[in-house]
């Protein structure tokens, strides 16, 4: 039984890893008000879509898992090894220069924050 249970939760990650996109994460700090939510709290596991993701808001509470990977600039190994975070995107974060801007929780969850850019998979 534990080793149907072992392949069920490999296959799952394997699966996740292979839909996983490519992006780079940056992060903020004033989570309201929100472009989707207004003024209403939502966390702070949250995220900001960039303007390829925002699609008219339509984006507006879909839950990303991300992990980062790798260092954009001179901040050696900001990655925390293998830890990924869990964010709904609350905003629109026009021009912003990620693919998603992540909350300062959820970005210090996986990266070191004196980064201020990683590389990320997110799905």
């Amino acid at each position: 039984m534990k080793s149907i249970f072992f392949i069920i939760v490999l296959v799952s990650t394997l699966i996740s890893m292979a839909i996983a996109i490519p992006g780079t994460a940056t992060f903020y700090q004033q989570y309201t008000p929100s472009a989707c939510y207004g003024s209403t709290p939502e966390g702070v596991m949250i995220a900001a879509a960039s303007d390829p993701l925002w699609d008219g808001g339509a984006i507006c509470g879909k839950m990303f898992t991300v992990k980062c990977t790798g260092a954009t600039n001179a901040v050696p190994h900001p990655c925390y090894d293998g830890k990924t975070v869990t964010v709904k995107v609350v905003d629109h974060c026009p021009g912003c220069g990620g693919t998603l801007d992540l909350s300062k929780e959820a970005f210090e969850s996986i990266a070191n924050p004196v980064a201020g850019v990683i590389k990320i998979e997110y799905w």
